[in-house]
């Protein structure tokens, strides 16, 4: 009797002890777990979507597919090894107080998710966009009735998935912000004791939530302020005895560059330190101290309005760079697809450069170079162009075009990292046609390969235009030419105009967008953005920059509802039209390695969506076409630098400028002498026979 009474003892005791310090004793580590998340897809404008004013039970509702089976299949097979569902439940609520989540919507959420465990994806549920169509606003206004709002939907949460595998994380609220007048430190008030509630309703509810991987974000899902890491960092610190937290933040680039706006268009120095930097701030505050940090979010914020946005090799370029980084430090990183990215419909990848470039990144790094694209002019000499490799670490193995291998020597040549493409081979590439002609592939001993594409082009051409407010457009024939960025700044004195007016040069796609197509230039959203910032009879001057290196300027006026748009045209002499090249090719389409070496501008392109790309033929020449414009048509084209300054010494034709000397011009100062010698002479005549007469 005693024996057994020792044996019972014997086990239960470390039964109960095991019991009372589960928390500090984890059922699985929280670094190993976060890391098989890595790297992770986002189910973007799906649960997510919603409308105001009525049930949503259709994820279609912003534009995508339904989810089926199929396609969370294939973004495992794709190589992703997690999934963050976003979901708003605004308007899938029933009344106050119990707040009901809908139980057909809340179904469709179970299958998806069932599909995704079954799949061996980890997955992510959080309240998405509540936070901004509620929260943001109650807890300021309504504060009673929004925490009790938010704690029902979690409430319901926890009870309806507490038996799931822990392979089902909770994130307690996607990008929270708040509309008070107390500023962040309001904010952080609000968003710890959201936080606190959350974390107190799940871990107090039974199953496998005492151990659920929890995601805890920073106010705003910041990093770029310090003070938001800490106190995320103060916040879960302060659950000394739970290993299951796991911090998050989101990630959308240096935020002129990711949006194409003030003349950052290269993913260059700047861009670059602000993903070392940040990152580095969260992985000196959290990865260091044994606490996970996901990226719930990353890309580029340009791709809102247009994935075209952000130049192809620049886009390539950043991805490359920032998820290598972020693998370097640990850092779980889940790409936003809001349907842009991977075709749901098709169950391939809309960019597949893209892809391969972040599926490489996964694995190590990639080469790239300065560009991805060789711009050669209608009737110039062509020569050599050089482009410079960013190797990382790897070796150049080939350069291709097509299937076929270039000979060394003869088509190329390579020296250290310079690659200069021969003149007898880029003669080979182009036709009488403008626009894309060919690309060539550059191969390497690991990760992705990088192309450049090669582009025949002639000067573009603006026309006159007027239209209402809601219909203006400019006719722009493109000529196989790439736009860059537009400036805008009145006449008057020269300062910015239209939105963001702290700068000359405007968001691309947001207010400005090519329409290659059709040969126009469109101003989005019904010109809203950009006409209705500008002032009433007051100029504003157009600059558009292009890849090809030139610029053409333009006027627009506003008058009420109308607007008139008026080319530039040069004064120049009809025979000296053309614009001059200026020694340094500001392209680098040709020179010297040492002319090419600096990569650092600061321009803006979008990125060739190959429907929106100017295709063979368009833009013929006067020469070539029987419709040809007259030389009033034309306008004033300069060359520009590896800045986007003109230089002083190409312009020409300006108001106030001395006219070029000509022939005509001192034949007439001749005659002009001849008369005047003729003149004077009889005067003398006169006065002298006068004087003969006296």
């Amino acid at each position: 009797m005693v024996l057994s009474l020792i044996l019972l003892v014997g086990f239960v005791m470390p039964t109960i002890g095991f019991a009372e310090d589960n928390k500090s004793t984890p059922d699985y580590d929280i670094m190993q777990y976060a890391n098989e998340m890595q790297p992770g897809w986002n189910l973007g404008n799906t649960f997510d979507g919603f409308d105001t004013g009525k049930v949503v039970l259709d994820e279609t509702a912003w534009g995508n597919p339904r989810v089926t089976k199929e396609l969370i299949t294939e973004i495992k097979d794709q190589g992703f090894n997690s999934i963050r569902i976003p979901i708003t439940f605004d308007t899938r609520l029933g009344q106050a107080p119990e707040y009901t989540i809908n139980s057909e919507f809340l179904s469709r959420v179970d299958q998806v998710i069932k599909w995704s465990l079954d799949a061996n994806l980890k997955v992510m549920i959080n309240i998405h966009h509540d936070s901004w169509s509620w929260v943001a606003e109650g807890m300021p206004s309504d504060h009673e009735n929004t925490g009790a709002k938010f704690n029902a939907i979690w409430t319901q949460l926890a009870e309806h998935y507490k038996d799931y595998s822990t392979n089902l994380m909770f994130e307690s609220l996607n990008e929270p912000q708040f509309w008070g007048s107390g500023g962040d430190v309001e904010s952080q008030k609000f968003l710890n004791e959201l936080n606190d509630s959350f974390y107190q309703i799940v871990r107090g509810s039974e199953g496998l939530n005492d151990i659920r991987p929890l995601v805890i974000p920073t106010l705003h899902t910041n990093f770029e302020e310090q003070r938001h890491v800490d106190n995320l960092y103060e916040w879960i610190t302060q659950k000394t005895n739970d290993p299951y937290i796991i911090s998050t933040v989101h990630y959308y680039s240096f935020w002129p560059f990711s949006v194409n706006l003030d003349g950052y268009t290269t993913f260059e120095e700047t861009s670059m330190n602000h993903i070392s930097e940040n990152f580095d701030r969260v992985y000196n505050k959290f990865v260091k101290n044994d606490i996970p940090v996901v990226i719930g979010e990353y890309g580029l914020l340009g791709f809102d309005e247009n994935t075209d946005t952000i130049q192809q090799g620049e886009k390539l370029k950043f991805f490359e760079y920032m998820i290598n980084y972020a693998e370097e430090k640990g850092l779980i990183h889940m790409l936003w697809d809001n349907g842009q990215h991977f075709n749901r419909s098709t169950l391939e990848w809309n960019d597949p450069q893209l892809y391969n470039m972040m599926a490489a990144s996964w694995e190590g790094r990639s080469s790239t170079a300065d560009t991805d694209f060789v711009f050669l002019k209608k009737g110039e000499e062509i020569t050599d162009v050089t482009r410079i490799l960013n190797l990382n670490g790897n070796e150049f193995v080939s350069l291709k075009l097509g299937e076929k291998n270039l000979v060394e020597g003869e088509d190329y040549v390579l020296v250290g990292n310079h690659l200069t493409l021969k003149a007898s081979l880029l003669s080979q590439l182009i036709s009488t046609e403008l626009g894309e002609m060919s690309v060539l592939t550059a191969t390497f001993t690991t990760g992705a390969d990088w192309t450049f594409t090669v582009y025949h082009y002639d000067s573009p051409v603006l026309s006159d235009s007027q239209g209402t407010l809601s219909d203006f457009k400019i006719p722009l024939q493109y000529n196989g030419n790439l736009l860059k960025t537009m400036e805008a700044t009145y006449v008057d004195d020269g300062s910015p105009a239209g939105p963001q007016n702290w700068t000359a040069f405007k968001q691309f796609g947001y207010v400005f967008a090519p329409n290659y197509e059709d040969n126009l230039l469109t101003f989005p959203y019904g010109n809203d953005r950009f006409f209705k910032e500008i002032n009433d009879q007051r100029e504003v001057e157009l600059t558009f920059h292009f890849w090809g290196g030139e610029t053409v300027k333009y006027t627009v006026t506003k008058d009420g509802e109308q607007v008139v748009g008026k080319s530039i045209k040069s004064t120049l002499p009809e025979e000296d039209h053309e614009p001059e090249t200026p020694e340094d090719n500001n392209d680098n389409e040709s020179g010297t390695p040492d002319e090419n070496e600096n990569n650092d501008d600061k321009s803006e392109t979008p990125e060739g969506n190959e429907k929106d790309k100017p295709g063979k033929g368009e833009g013929i020449t006067d020469t070539e076409d029987g419709n040809k414009e007259t030389n009033e048509e034309e306008y004033y084209v300069t060359t520009v630098n590896n800045n986007n300054k003109t230089k002083p010494e190409n312009i020409q034709g300006k108001v106030g400028e001395k006219l070029p000397e000509t022939a005509t011009g001192n034949y007439n100062l001749i005659i002009t002498g001849i008369i005047i010698l003729l003149v004077g002479g009889f005067i003398a005549f006169f006065v002298r026979k006068q004087k003969v007469q006296i």
